[in-house]
C-alpha cells in the first residue's frame, strides 16, 4: 500500500510538466516548500489535479471522505476510518462497487503528483523502507479518486496487484500504487472514458525499468523522529538485504 510519499518539485515544475495552473498564487510559497516525507496518517494537504477542472492543480486532503459528510465531520471520520486505512488507498478491484469509490470513479478521478513514494520490504522478519522515484527525476503521476466536502477536496491513491518489481519490494502485501505514464495521465482525466476504458488504464503497468529504487533510513518508520528532512531520501545500505532495480 502507499501510505508515505515525497513531494519536492517546485510548483512551476508541476505546472509545466502537467500543463496546468496553480489554483491560487497564494498557494505557491506553501507548496514550493519541499516535503521529503509525508505520512498519510497525518492527512496532509497535497496538490492534486481534479477531473472536474483538469487544467488546475489544487490542494487536497489525503484521505477520501464520503461526500455526504460536512467539513466539520472530516476529523471525526478519519478517527473512525483509521482501522480501514484512513481512506489513504483504494483497491482498484473495488472501484465499481465500494460505496465511496463508485460515486467518484466516473467523474471525480484525479492525478496526485509526487516526486516519489516509500514502500516497506520485509526481510528476516524485519521491515526496511524502500524509496521509489522516476529515474529521470520527473514527477510521478499517481491515479486517484476524490470527493468534494464543502470547500475541501479529499482524495485517495489507487492501488493494484504488484508488478514484478513491486512484488520483490512490497513482498508481503504485494500491492503498488497505480502510476500513470504521460499518455495515460491525460487519458485518466478525460470525461469520455467508459467502464472498460477505466479498467484498461488501471491494468496498464508503468515500465518498471523507468523507476529507481533503493533503501532508506528506518527513521521513516519512527514516530519519535522527524523524518521530513532531506536526508530521509539518502540511500542507506543494509547488510544482507537484496537490492531491486
Amino acid at each position: 500500500m502507499c501510505f508515505h510519499t515525497s513531494t519536492t518539485h517546485k510548483t512551476k515544475k508541476l505546472e509545466a510538466h502537467f500543463k496546468v495552473d496553480l489554483a491560487s498564487e497564494n498557494l505557491r510559497p506553501i507548496f514550493d516548500k519541499p516535503n521529503y516525507h509525508l505520512n498519510g496518517f497525518a492527512h496532509p494537504n497535497m496538490l492534486v489535479i481534479p477531473q472536474e477542472k483538469n487544467t488546475v492543480i489544487a490542494p487536497g486532503v489525503w484521505g477520501i471522505v464520503p461526500s455526504n459528510k460536512s467539513s466539520n465531520e472530516i476529523k471525526d471520520y478519519y478517527k473512525e476510518a483509521v482501522k480501514y486505512g484512513g481512506g489513504l488507498n483504494a483497491r482498484s478491484e473495488k472501484l465499481f462497487n465500494h460505496f465511496i469509490y463508485r460515486e467518484s470513479v466516473m467523474e471525480r478521478r484525479c492525478i496526485i503528483p509526487v516526486s516519489g513514494f516509500f514502500e516497506p520490504h520485509e526481510h528476516n522478519k524485519k521491515k526496511y523502507p524502500f524509496y521509489i522515484k522516476n529515474k529521470n527525476e520527473e514527477p510521478l503521476a499517481l491515479a486517484g479518486l476524490y470527493t468534494v466536502i464543502d470547500t475541501y477536496i479529499t482524495f485517495t491513491i489507487l492501488t493494484k496487484a504488484a508488478s514484478p518489481l513491486f512484488e520483490k519490494i512490497h513482498n508481503v502485501k504485494k500491492r503498488q500504487p497505480i502510476i500513470l505514464n504521460d499518455d495515460l495521465t491525460e487519458n485518466w482525466l478525460s470525461h469520455d472514458l467508459n467502464t472498460d476504458d477505466i479498467k484498461d488504464v488501471i491494468n496498464t503497468n508503468f515500465i518498471d525499468d523507468n523507476l529507481e529504487t533503493y533503501t532508506v533510513s528506518k527513521d521513516l518508520f519512527s514516530p519519535k523522529v522527524d523524518s521530513n528532512v532531506e536526508s530521509i531520501l539518502d540511500s542507506t545500505m543494509y547488510e544482507g538485504l537484496p537490492t531491486y532495480t
